[in-house]
């Protein structure tokens, strides 16, 4: 025969109810008075309003379109003015040659475009980097190449 204290519980406990009268009183467990104390308790996220008063950045996360790419660098800007003054007659331009003179990072080598801002009396060859309009017109007419 099985002694008492050998005997194992079958169901589970019952789930002690707060605030219906009996095991608490007065309070029942939820301190004093005010939203807190009231049935339902539930209390207003005030985070949701701070977050609803800060303007949609339109365009952004998944409202972005999937062709863009955020992590590709902007094309830095290099005017014939600063090719005037960084390289000779006769040179050739390529990023490795603007990196080499400083015109651009050499840590991560960002894409260039060539803007027509100024004046060019040097003939100059180009490769491997985009033209302005103007400044294919302004390369040309000094007697320099693009490829």
């Amino acid at each position: 025969m099985a002694s008492l204290n050998s005997l194992k519980r079958t169901t589970a406990r019952k789930e002690l109810r707060v605030g219906r009268g009996g095991k608490r009183g007065k309070t029942s467990g939820r301190g004093t008075k005010g939203q807190n104390a009231r049935a339902g308790r539930k209390k207003r996220p005030e985070m949701r309003d701070i977050i609803k008063k800060l303007p949609k950045r339109r365009g952004y996360g998944k409202n972005r379109g999937r062709s863009v790419d955020g992590t590709r660098l902007d094309a830095v800007v290099i005017s014939l003015d600063r090719l005037e003054k960084l390289f000779d007659s006769g040179a050739e331009v390529t990023s490795k040659t603007l990196a080499e003179k400083h015109a651009i990072s050499t840590r991560v080598m960002p894409p260039v475009k060539i803007v027509g801002t100024g004046s060019l009396s040097k003939k100059l060859s180009v490769k491997g980097i985009a033209v302005s309009a103007g400044a294919r017109v302004a390369i040309e007419k000094a007697g320099g190449s693009i490829a």
